[in-house]
């Protein structure tokens, strides 16, 4: 295994701390405070048909482990809008391939009123969206990121995503 130094130590140091073990099931949904609900976007719904967030939810779960792969979109390897893609797929949820795209479908949902099966968008590379996640509840969302080599569950509370939170869409 390569040794890593300078800033390579750091950025492992950095996507090692944000990382978040879970164990099995779906967690309990976002809180759901008081408040103005969402913001409509301009851009076409897609059509829900029977999907819901937990079906949704299961779906990524069950991905857990498939590696990074940059272009994937299918269980071969994901990429993170490839992960979100093909999950809403599986339930007759037609979404856009690019994280840009796919930041433009739904309606605008505050981040304290996340459901499981939300879309959560982060700037990582660059300003405005540059990563998607699927929110599961609990303050835990999954997703397929580079860093980490395989899809994985963290937390939106961890430092380094609760600053690099840009935007959530509820598409279904």
């Amino acid at each position: 295994m390569p040794r890593l130094t300078g800033s390579a130590t750091v950025l492992a140091a950095i996507v090692g701390v944000s990382a978040c073990a879970t164990t099995g099931g779906v967690p309990a949904p976002f809180p759901r405070p008081a408040g103005p609900d969402t913001q409509t976007s301009t851009a076409a719904v897609p059509a829900p048909g029977v999907a819901t967030g937990y079906a949704v939810t299961s779906t990524a779960l069950s991905l857990r482990g498939t590696p990074y792969r940059n272009g994937g979109a299918d269980p071969a390897g994901f990429d993170c809008s490839g992960f979100v893609y093909y999950v809403f797929a599986q339930h007759g949820v037609t979404l856009p391939r690019t994280v840009l795209e796919q930041s433009r479908v739904g309606q605008q949902v505050a981040q304290d009123r996340l459901e499981p099966g939300d879309v959560i968008f982060f700037s990582t590379v660059s300003a405005g969206p540059s990563h998607v996640a699927i929110a599961i509840g609990g303050d835990e969302f999954v997703h397929a990121p580079s860093g980490a080599g395989q899809v994985r569950v963290e937390r939106l509370s961890a430092p380094y995503w609760s600053t690099r939170f840009v935007i959530a869409r509820r598409v279904l």
